[in-house]
């Protein structure tokens, strides 16, 4: 099989199978607006889609950032969704992910514009042995998502991604004079809340930087398609959510959004829906030819770009 050929092309992207230390080296650098990825894990048990030692993870994963930084717009972003772990044998809590943050800031440049957190309220109990063996720890179901930048002030638009108020805020707008009867409320910490500020509508509120959006797809059209031709999907993929979120609010239409661990595309996916350029990097030929199905338009059409991208060849969709 050839290395690092594209394996399909669409109207605003392309997804390429090979090693993202070789593709990322073909970019011109600066010339990447986002970077949105999650990496395999540095779990104790191999999994199929492959992960690192825990041991070697961090120096593994930071060959990867330092051709991210390089690659980067100087207003450029770095979203990177990193799960937890235990140490191998005991009900201790790993700290690899944030000594992946630390070496990635202290050493590479990177600047950490804000942590996030990632809720799945659909995370099966885990790890088995000391949730649901011992019953010794709660489960895990949050991931860490570090946002990180070339420079502190990156292009960044947070009225992107507002939330619905609540249904209290809605009253409010409506009679504000029931909520707030003098032009200013001090609250018990001290701050001062004027009339002003609660009263105009803004179209949404400012979301948190704890993101819940469960990760329980189905039946979606990747999984069906799967399922016609008979193959598996990626069995780690995130929602289309979590990069929805970021790619709104840190980057506008044509900007170049990229993958550098790819999977199943779901960050190609949503690029392509609102109208990014996207570039998805993906070491296994088989996780190339089955992401295809997120853009074909039928089963006959799946069998079909999936059979030319496994025989190395490349499809347009």
């Amino acid at each position: 099989m050839a290395k690092n050929y594209i394996g399909y092309e669409t109207n605003l992207g392309r997804c390429v199978c090979g090693n993202s230390l070789d593709v990322l080296g073909t970019l011109k650098d600066g010339s990447i607006n986002l970077v949105v990825t999650s990496p395999p894990f540095a779990l104790q048990r191999k999994k199929a889609y492959g992960n690192e030692d825990q041991a070697e993870y961090v120096d593994w994963l930071c060959q990867f950032a330092r051709l991210v930084y390089r690659k980067l717009q100087d207003d450029g972003s770095f979203v990177i969704d990193i799960g937890g772990a235990y140490e191998h044998g005991q009900p201790t809590y790993s700290l690899y992910q944030f000594r992946t943050l630390i070496k990635f800031c202290d050493e590479i440049g990177f600047h950490l514009a804000q942590p996030f957190y990632w809720h799945n309220p659909s995370a099966l109990p885990a790890p088995i042995e000391w949730v649901n063996k011992r019953k010794i720890r709660a489960k895990t179901s949050v991931n860490t998502v570090w946002w990180l930048c070339k420079q502190p002030y990156c292009k960044s638009d947070v009225t992107q991604v507002l939330t619905p108020y609540s249904a209290r805020m809605q009253k409010l707008f409506e009679n504000p004079d029931n909520f707030v009867k003098e032009n200013s409320t001090i609250r018990p910490s001290g701050h001062v809340l004027g009339k002003s500020s609660w009263t105009h509508n803004n179209g949404g509120a400012i979301p948190p930087n704890l993101l819940q959006i469960s990760n329980s797809e189905s039946n979606s059209q990747y999984l069906r398609y799967c399922k016609a031709v008979g193959v598996k999907g990626h069995p780690a993929r995130f929602p289309a959510g979590l990069p929805e979120f970021f790619i709104k609010m840190l980057t506008e239409p044509s900007d170049l959004v990229v993958d550098i661990f790819g999977g199943s595309n779901t960050t190609g996916m949503v690029s392509e829906s609102l109208g990014r350029r996207w570039l998805s990097i993906e070491l296994s030929q088989e996780y190339v030819a089955t992401s295809s199905f997120r853009f074909v338009h039928d089963e006959s059409q799946a069998q079909q770009v999936y059979n030319t991208i496994m025989s190395g060849k490349s499809a347009t969709i």
